[in-house]
């Protein structure tokens, strides 16, 4: 029998060396007796430190974004398939109630808003701030060249209100109603 501590290291190394398969098999035995033991404990822990685990998590998110981020894209890039499948299966077990979500999102303040943007995007428009942009076009109430009071027309009128910008450049010049918009080309 091993008297020092290192004869007793090395003594337990060797037996879990030599007997790996058998404590794998008591390992497993012994999780699947407490499986539901130890889920009930890992449940009472995390209703007891939410805001710890909350917080902890973030902090990793924050201090690991390109990590993260490089992790996220390894996987699509593998899994490119099996993701486009699981998106097609998806829609098409749910394609009513997407519509549904669809139509009254977009119906929302932010779905406008949302799809504006991305509007202003499509056409080349280039902006540091799209909320500050969003805010003044939607306070506008004046053509900014004409002085008529715009509206918001579900088809363009003379009145309709827009965003000008510059075709080159992308660059935002100004709200004007359509009519001032057209003529400015």
């Amino acid at each position: 029998m091993p008297q020092t501590a290192e004869e007793k290291r090395a003594y337990r190394k060797a037996y879990r060396e030599k007997n790996k398969e058998k404590i794998a098999a008591q390992k497993k035995a012994y999780r699947e007796q407490n499986k539901e033991k130890e889920r009930a404990r890992q449940k009472e822990y995390y209703e007891n430190n939410k805001e710890k685990i909350a917080a902890r998590e973030k902090a990793y998110r924050e201090g690991n974004k390109e990590k993260i981020a490089a992790k996220d894209k390894a996987y699509r890039e593998k899994n490119k398939q099996k993701i486009a499948a699981g998106r097609k299966e998806h829609y098409e077990k749910n394609k009513e109630k997407i519509a549904l979500w669809i139509k009254a999102y977009s119906q929302t303040e932010q779905g406008m808003k949302v799809r504006r943007i991305s509007k202003w995007k499509y056409y080349g428009v280039i902006c540091d701030d799209w909320n500050a942009l969003y805010e003044k076009y939607k306070n506008t109430t004046h053509c900014e060249d004409c002085g008529v009071l715009l509206t918001e027309d579900k088809r363009n009128t003379k009145t309709t209100r827009c965003l000008d910008h510059n075709h080159q450049t992308g660059e935002f010049r100004n709200i004007l109603c359509h009519s001032c918009n057209v003529r400015r080309g």
